[in-house]
């Protein structure tokens, strides 16, 4: 028989109340799954807020209700003009890592030198692994590379966007998460490439042939290419901080990292 009308209804402690969660909760969780799968990469720029709230089928305002969750919590950032960045993670070693650069500019061609191994390992087994998509978004940061409108000022940071593509699409979450710890220093140590070590229009022009070199085997699935040009790429880099070090007079202070203006 079915319960009296008015009746209280019977409790079961194995049945709990359902929470109703709000659209922004889903949101947040959802862009959370993609950070941790390495979908959304540390640093990188996620879609306006109408074009995320479009693909996601949902409200503007949920969306950037979202946002300001995520940015509580630490995992995005808003960036200086509009716009949200994922942010990396593991600060403390990052922070620590800029300290030692700052103390001693000679620590980060320690860093660079253990890049460069990384990386040619990463564009070997991007031209493995890589997805169609993945190809496509290394294609597309070495396009915004070559646009003769593009301010100078950004030309690290498009730097730093093609390499953080290959990671992306090396397919390995290792390397994703040491890209992570990494974080603002790796940023750092390319401004201080292409802003001091490599700063001239021919050294611009060289990067982007580097760049097209490694996009173009990676596209074609030859890893002993991608291989071959990443490491023409870094080793040019290195050969520039062989060069400073012998010019450097003994006994002097390393330069300070010269900065592109914000």
């Amino acid at each position: 028989m079915s319960p009296r009308r008015g009746s209280a209804p019977k409790v079961d402690p194995r049945f709990q109340e359902i929470q109703r969660e709000r659209v922004s909760d889903r949101v947040a969780q959802e862009l959370l799954r993609l950070i941790a799968a390495g979908e959304l990469a540390p640093g990188e720029r996620l879609p306006g807020e109408r074009q995320l709230a479009e693909m996601m089928n949902v409200s503007r305002v949920s969306v950037r209700a979202a946002l300001q969750e995520l940015k509580a919590q630490h995992v995005v950032s808003a960036i200086q003009g509009g716009g949200t960045r994922v942010l990396a993670k593991a600060e403390e070693i990052d922070s620590g890592l800029s300290r030692l650069v700052r103390a001693d500019a000679r620590n980060l061609q320690d860093l660079a030198e253990i890049r460069a191994t990384l990386e040619v390992w990463a564009a070997r087994r991007a031209a493995l692994r890589a997805s169609a998509l993945q190809i496509r978004e290394i294609a597309d940061a070495l396009a915004v590379m070559n646009d003769a409108q593009r301010a100078e000022r950004f030309k690290a940071e498009d730097d730093y966007r093609f390499h953080l593509a290959i990671a992306k699409a090396s397919g390995s979450a290792v390397y994703l998460h040491l890209m992570t710890v990494l974080g603002g220093i790796f940023e750092k140590m390319l401004a201080h490439h292409r802003y001091t070590l490599c700063a001239t229009e021919e050294d611009d022009r060289r990067f982007l042939e580097h760049h097209r070199r490694i996009c173009d085997a990676i596209r074609a699935r030859d890893p002993r290419a991608a291989a071959r040009a990443m490491e023409e790429h870094v080793s040019s880099v290195l050969a520039r901080y062989a060069e400073a070090e012998e010019a450097d007079e003994p006994g002097a202070q390393p330069a300070p990292l010269k900065m592109p203006a914000e």
